[in-house]
């Protein structure tokens, strides 16, 4: 791989920005410094005046669906769209066809991804009402987390069985990461609106079906369990206010037990837009109220919510433009959620070092992510450059996802991601893909105890 020096930056790590130089050597940052001279003709110079460099994103939740569900999406297209946005690392979700519910077929989807991802990558393996046996052969070393489905979605993983339920949380030392949406509510929920609608349920009933109360419910019920066993949980994909009181920011990120996510959707949207998005923002849990949009900025600026992600979770716009309740939820991100976050800089919601902090550092820290998610010596280089003041437009022509379509069609961005590196290999370079070498497997700094 040889040397390569990015000069004259802006480095953005631990809550500060510095400007300076940074050497790859091989797959790892060399040094960062002030100044570094090239001390080799065969360097690879980058001058990067006026950028930002920030550690690599890593997304703790994606759907890259693959295998099975392969005419959405595949790790080859959805890791090509997730490195042109600045995403170098991400944890895939087991609800794949077939799930990822066993550890053979865990492996599997880690023998496919190494041969095909531009991106590092992990798997979650995923727990059900039957299969504790197989869950507690999980390796955590290897292996991201456990995967709970307290509220059905895609693949319909649910687990329902309050008994298995606490089993598992007492006896995994694993991290186990949970979607909370009460069913029993849901259901309920829905049932009215079918009595009322039919089939075809106006989108703008969505929240009210997957609701605040629903949310809420479910989301209570994990954290208690959690405390009354000792587990370890994440919960994913917060999009409540009432949630956010659940969670606190009195303690260090790495003390904490039990810590949370929001999505960039939740961040991004409100309920208004399902009249000019309709399902293309069906996701689960729902967009809900702009005041919940303003309770989960709110907590995530003030560290109740620890993770920024993006729940990317494609289909295609055939699947997509049915009627309510054949339209599946989940839409494509990867590509676009650091632009979007880098967007709300731009309006002074959240500053670079936040930015980085959310996206970069937490999930490192969270999943215990060998030496990755910061800039610093003897770390893989995973980078990526920004040019914050470079606009553009998302539109079908650039839209790198296999779906095709993305919910911020016609969205103006103003950052522009440059450069994207992966464990030091020079991967995506303003347009231009290197595809002949594929991401790593990531580890985790745990014990097998």
């Amino acid at each position: 791989m040889g040397l390569i020096l990015i000069k004259n930056t802006q480095i953005v790590n631990e809550g500060k920005i510095v400007e300076g130089d940074v050497l790859i050597d091989g797959e790892f940052i060399a040094d960062i410094d002030i100044s570094i001279s090239s001390k080799s003709a065969s360097t690879k110079i980058i001058d990067a005046e006026g950028k930002f460099l920030i550690p690599g994103v890593i997304d703790d939740q994606v759907h890259f669906r693959e295998p099975g569900l392969t005419h959405k999406a595949t790790n080859e297209t959805e890791s090509k769209a997730a490195v042109a946005g600045g995403i170098t690392s991400y944890i895939e979700m087991p609800n794949t066809v077939p799930q990822a519910t066993t550890q053979v077929l865990l492996e599997e989807k880690f023998k496919n991804a190494a041969k095909t991802s531009y991106a590092n990558f992990s798997f979650m393996f995923g727990g059900t009402n039957d299969n504790l046996e197989e869950l507690l052969k999980t390796d955590p070393k290897n292996v991201a987390g456990i995967k709970l489905f307290l509220g059905s979605s895609t693949g319909n993983m649910l687990v329902d069985n309050e008994e298995v339920l606490e089993k598992i949380f007492s006896s995994t030392k694993m991290l186990i990461a949970v979607h909370c949406e009460d069913e029993a509510t849901i259901k309920d929920n829905l049932e009215t609106y079918l009595k009322e609608f039919g089939e075809d349920i106006p989108i703008e009933m969505h929240p009210k079906i997957r609701s605040e109360e629903a949310c809420y419910l479910s989301s209570s019920k994990a954290i208690e369990l959690a405390k009354k066993t000792g587990a370890r949980l994440h919960v994913f994909h917060l999009s409540t206010e009432k949630e956010t009181k659940l969670f606190t920011n009195k303690i260090p990120l790495e003390k904490k037990q039990i810590t949370s996510e929001v999505c960039i959707h939740h961040l991004w949207f409100n309920e208004e837009d399902y009249k000019t998005k309709g399902t293309f923002i069906k996701w689960n849990p729902a967009v809900k109220t702009e005041k919940d949009k303003e309770g989960l900025w709110k907590a995530l600026l003030d560290d109740r919510i620890d993770v920024i992600a993006t729940d990317h979770a494609p289909h295609t716009l055939e699947e997509k433009k049915q009627v309510y309740t054949k339209a599946p939820s989940g839409g494509p991100l990867v590509q676009h959620a650091l632009p979007a976050m880098l967007k709300a800089h731009r309006q002074g919601k959240i500053s670079i070092e936040k930015i980085v902090e959310k996206m970069c550092h937490n999930p490192a820290k969270i999943f215990q992510i060998n030496k990755r998610g910061f800039i610093k010596k003897g770390y893989y280089a995973d980078l990526v450059l920004v040019d914050i003041a470079s606009p553009w437009t998302v539109k079908k022509d650039n839209i790198l996802y296999k779906c095709g379509w993305s919910p911020f069609e016609g969205t103006t961005f103003y950052s522009k991601i440059t450069h994207t590196f992966v464990n030091g290999n020079l991967i995506y370079n303003n347009g231009t893909f290197n595809d002949t070498i594929k991401g790593k497997r990531l580890e985790f700094n745990r014990s097998n105890e």
